[in-house]
């Protein structure tokens, strides 16, 4: 595994189930100040269904607003779809494109709308309109720590479907997801020590879901086992809409911020503070 940290922040994923419209100019405002921490990657938007996602119908105008005056980040978006991949592959601004491919048949059918045989096939697709036009492809394996339908699980289902998508189509990530904030820091260890065996050369991310509790133990966990690629967003806003009814939130910044003193540089912490404090406003007016 790298030991460079890839720090992925996602305001998207913060946002998507607000039921409130956020309004553009507030989006745009708030993602400016993200691009001014140097965070290396924004996870800034999706192109699905406005239906399904409200939050996020005005992603072009979201993409192509932001500014920057040092280094652009990587822009990443969400699709669930070749119609939303195609959406994504028009927009120059746009660096990578992210799928959350599940290993929970139900699961699977909530978020997208398809069975994982037909995610596969979508995966595949894709994958080739990535390549096409010159677009980096992360993996989201959601519901990588279990899930709470019943569904069959296992560290082997989860290498397995890895290895799948190791040998078949070239990513930029593999980002394994606790959909539901449900795994535990041993958990955690096990899944990435596993992988540091049987999958060494897999690009591994960490889209952890956790409570004020529990952030911490499980930031450690994964840090430990040697992950350098974490998704966090301000303040712990977030989770997913499409798994249960009551959210749990997403890895707070703050936690990796402070978990990061004197291990990193190249972030501007003042602006960082800044972001932090601008939350509360956008999430919460």
């Amino acid at each position: 595994m790298n030991d460079k940290l890839t720090w992925v922040e996602c305001p998207r994923d913060a946002m998507q189930g607000i039921q409130r419209f956020i309004d553009t100019h507030q989006k745009i405002e708030y993602i400016n100040q993200l691009i001014a921490v140097g965070f290396d990657t924004i996870d800034i938007g999706s192109f699905v269904s406005p239906k399904a996602i409200p939050q996020m119908r005005d992603t072009h105008e979201v993409i192509n607003g932001v500014q920057w005056t040092g280094k652009k980040p990587e822009f990443l978006v969400i699709v669930a779809n070749e119609r939303g991949a195609e959406q994504a592959c028009s927009e120059a601004l746009v660096d990578v494109i992210g799928f959350p491919f599940s290993i929970s048949e139900t699961f699977q059918q909530r978020n997208t709308g398809s069975s994982i045989a037909e995610s596969w096939t979508r995966l595949t697709n894709i994958s080739s309109m990535a390549q096409a036009a010159n677009k980096k492809l992360v993996v989201y394996l959601s519901m990588g720590f279990g899930n709470p339908y019943g569904d069959l699980y296992s560290t082997e289902i989860v290498l397995e479907w890895s290895k799948k998508i190791m040998s078949q189509m070239p990513i930029q990530a593999l980002a394994l997801s606790d959909t539901i904030g449900a795994a535990t820091p041993t958990e955690i260890t096990q899944i990435f020590e596993a992988f540091k065996i049987q999958l060494p050369d897999c690009p591994l991310g960490a889209h952890l879901h956790a409570t004020p509790n529990d952030a911490l133990p499980k930031l450690q966990a994964a840090w430990n086992a040697g992950c350098r690629r974490i998704d966090t967003a301000m303040g712990g806003w977030g989770g997913c809409p499409m798994a249960k009814s009551d959210l749990t939130g997403n890895m707070p910044s703050e936690v990796l911020r402070h978990w990061l003193e004197g291990k990193v540089s190249g972030y501007d912490w003042t602006a960082f503070e800044k972001a932090s404090e601008m939350t509360p406003r956008i999430f919460l007016s």
